[in-house]
């Protein structure tokens, strides 16, 4: 009898295996057939690809200085390729400089996301999954932090203290935590009355393989679609700290000092705020989207709405063709 469970147990792990490789295969289908979710993708590849890449390649062209060629409008190939872009107050390179501080950008954007969602589902899940005083302690924790605008309590702790890359990550993940912390304890509450749960636990799971097993797969597409989500907000609150001189300082450069730094030439050198302004544009216009994409193709309630999208192509080529 115990052989015949065991391979019944080995049936149905094979058989989840299978339809979580067939869940992935479908979404990369999916998301290749909606256009303008797939153009945001690459779009964000590349950004990110070359935020990766750029500053190792670049970062000496962006702080090298040329007086005579200030102020240089885009397409401006005479002194070389890197002055497609025109150049800054100082003669630098506008194209490696934007290049360049897409690596501070998005890093610290990142950083920011990964430490507050790491601590944050962790905390919740915890929280949801055991309920009790855990719960209530984690929620008053939670709504205190909340209590306090993030941008302004940000603004407050880099005055007092000195702005770097590493305070401003530090800061932004801490206000940034209490919403993974409630999605996650919502999540995990909810999940932890399920059926499948009460099952596992009948049958000798421990609290760590439902965990594991169970809870994390199914809290995971939500966590992600709000850290992609967040992403933009935490690089727009970076961008904005910048901006305002106490979020990256020179002679490190990123998005939104480039910002403030051309904001006194707009009259004769525009270029030199514009173009790092669409970049955060660009690259908050893509994540935006592929998170409502994400959201739409994680849930099995809502996928349907892209299947449909595909249903109705086909549907209108058949009748074109008729």
């Amino acid at each position: 009898m115990s052989d015949n469970n065991a391979s019944t147990v080995t049936v149905l792990t094979q058989k989840a295996r299978g339809a979580r490789s067939s869940g992935r295969a479908n979404l990369w289908q999916l998301l290749w057939k909606d256009k303008v979710a797939a153009s945001a993708a690459i779009i964000l590849a590349f950004i990110v690809l070359t935020a990766i890449v750029g500053p190792p390649l670049f970062g000496e062209i962006a702080q090298r200085q040329d007086l005579g060629a200030r102020n240089m409008p885009p397409f401006s190939f005479q002194l070389g390729w890197e002055y497609a872009l025109g150049s800054d107050s100082l003669g630098r390179s506008l194209l490696a400089r934007i290049i360049t501080a897409a690596g501070t950008t998005l890093g610290v954007a990142a950083a920011a996301v990964v430490v507050s969602a790491i601590v944050g589902s962790i905390w919740g899940m915890w929280a949801g999954f055991h309920r009790g005083w855990r719960e209530s302690v984690s929620m008053r924790i939670a709504d205190v932090i909340m209590s306090f605008p993030s941008l302004l309590l940000a603004v407050v702790i880099l005055y007092v203290f000195n702005p770097s890359a590493a305070n401003i990550v530090l800061v932004l993940a801490i206000t940034r935590i209490p919403l993974y912390l409630r999605t996650a304890r919502a999540d995990a509450a909810e999940l932890r009355s399920r059926m499948f749960v009460d099952a596992a636990t009948n049958f000798g799971a421990t609290n760590r393989a439902i965990v594991f097993r169970h809870i994390v797969p199914n809290v995971l597409p939500t966590l992600v679609t709000l850290a992609t989500l967040e992403f933009c907000y935490v690089m727009l609150a970076e961008s904005s700290l910048s901006f305002l001189g106490i979020g990256i300082q020179p002679p490190d450069v990123s998005w939104g000092l480039m910002v403030s730094q051309g904001r006194q030439y707009l009259a004769e050198a525009w270029w030199q705020s514009v173009l790092p302004g669409l970049a955060i544009v660009i690259t908050t216009v893509c994540a935006n989207v592929l998170a409502a994409w994400l959201r739409l193709a994680t849930d099995p309630g809502q996928r349907w709405r892209l299947q449909s999208k595909k249903r109705r192509r086909v549907i209108g080529s058949i009748a074109a063709r008729r």
